[in-house]
């Protein structure tokens, strides 16, 4: 991968500072239209799209492409929520929309394609009625099921282009190598808290996912949406982007980002475009996978494809490395916190950093005194130790795993990362 002095991308939000191949001012792809025209719109379709239709360089052609586009689209949350609705409202014939979940309360301050009423109801079935009050002409196909390695190939046959608004890696990774078997288009967006990313993968024009992040992230570093919020209005825009990658690839109206990424800050209100290439001597996509294991989770049940060797090898390292690296993750914490699971918190650092801050419910044992014999108090639950990053608390859990502790782990990044991401229970 040749450097550049491009920013590269976070997987799970901002920019930071990194190399990427690529350069800004490069000419950028200009496919042709995905979809050959349908037949002739009737005058009252006509009316309906009148607004978009007059817009320079569409027309009605435009318009009979979107009739005629078969779009499948993953994930009916935050970010599919509002690519269903605008894909609808904008005209794509056939709407496909992949997602096992239930509509719950807490989506609905940022999942706007669905209602009050919904909760409980499967969200592929609320986005249909959505999609149904909009344009009952639209055709909504409902796949309410987990996408894995066994089944995607399949249902992505019948669709030209596939829109992933997941909010986890394995799908990011699956959806990606089936686009490229398949010959089809992606368009991807991905939101956290006040940041989100958008960009086109597709193989035949350009580089892919892959070629941005070549590998997932550690599991203990992704933060998800639940435990790290997100702001409402940064789902509807990163998903009207998304929406208008569709219309461009479909249309071959304007110039689709291929190997180009939109990032979008929404605290500062301002955005960036970062470009990057396909890696030269990347390994070809021949087959899916078993993405749970390739992103350092758990083999999934019924994924539909057996572990290479190499995956295999990777998840017994993981394995081994869980054992002589007995850490648990802010995010992890954070979940068990909010779940009230029952553990015992002790916080290595001295008394003057614990009065600037600590973590709710701690109980303050000095390294030094734990080194020369202290324990912390007895009590139920496991033991969670941290210091100001991590570097104390990792001697401290050897210290207390000789003395016989079972159960022992230390807070990766201490308190100084958990404050990042549960800034409630840290009191100061």
């Amino acid at each position: 991968m040749p450097p550049s002095t491009s920013a590269a991308v976070e997987p799970n939000g901002g920019p930071v500072e990194s190399t990427l191949p690529g350069a800004y001012g490069r000419p950028a792809s200009r496919p042709a239209p995905l979809v050959e025209p349908g037949p002739p719109l009737t005058p009252e379709r006509i009316a309906r799209y009148s607004r978009q239709i007059m817009l320079p360089g569409f027309g009605e052609l435009a318009q009979r492409r979107l009739a005629a586009a078969r779009v499948l689209v993953i994930g009916a949350g935050g970010l599919g929520a509002t690519v269903v609705p605008l894909l609808a409202a904008t005209g794509v014939g056939t709407i496909g929309i992949a997602d096992d979940d239930d509509v719950e309360l807490s989506n609905l301050h940022r999942q706007l394609g669905h209602g009050l009423a919904d909760v409980g109801r499967p969200k592929v079935d609320s986005l249909a009625d959505t999609v149904a009050a909009t344009d009952p002409e639209i055709r909504v196909v409902r796949h309410r099921e987990r996408l894995t390695a066994a089944n995607l190939r399949d249902i992505l046959a019948d669709y030209d282009l596939v829109v992933d608004g997941s909010d986890n890696f394995p799908t990011r990774y699956l959806s990606n190598d089936a686009a490229v078997l398949a010959g089809v288009p992606l368009v991807w967006g991905s939101i956290l808290r006040f940041h989100g990313q958008v960009s086109v993968a597709w193989h035949r024009e350009g580089p892919t996912y892959r070629d941005l992040f070549p590998v997932p992230p550690p599991p203990d570093e992704v933060l998800s949406c639940e435990l790290g919020g997100v702001l409402p209005s940064l789902c509807v825009t990163v998903g009207a982007l998304m929406a208008g990658e569709v219309v461009k690839l479909v249309t071959g109206v304007g110039t689709p980002l291929l190997g180009r990424v939109t990032t979008i800050d929404a605290l500062t209100g301002r955005s960036r475009e970062l470009t990057y290439e396909a890696i030269a001597d990347a390994p070809e996509i021949t087959s899916l996978i078993d993405y749970e294991l390739f992103c350092g989770l758990e083999p999934a049940v019924g994924a539909g494809s057996e572990a290479s060797p190499r995956q295999a090898q990777d998840g017994a390292a993981r394995s081994m490395q869980d054992v002589a690296d007995p850490r648990i993750s802010a995010a992890e914490l954070l979940r068990r916190l909010r779940e009230g699971a029952s553990m015992r918190l002790v916080d290595v650092r001295e008394p003057a950093e614990a009065e600037l801050r600590r973590i709710e419910g701690s109980e303050l044992v000095p390294l030094g005194d734990l080194l020369m014999g202290s324990d912390p108090a007895e009590g139920d639950g496991a033991i969670v130790v941290y210091c100001e990053r991590d570097v104390r608390s990792r001697r401290a859990v050897r210290a207390l795993a000789e003395r016989g502790h079972v159960d022992v782990t230390y807070l990766a990044g201490g308190i100084d990362g958990f404050a990042a991401v549960a800034s409630e229970f840290v009191r100061r």
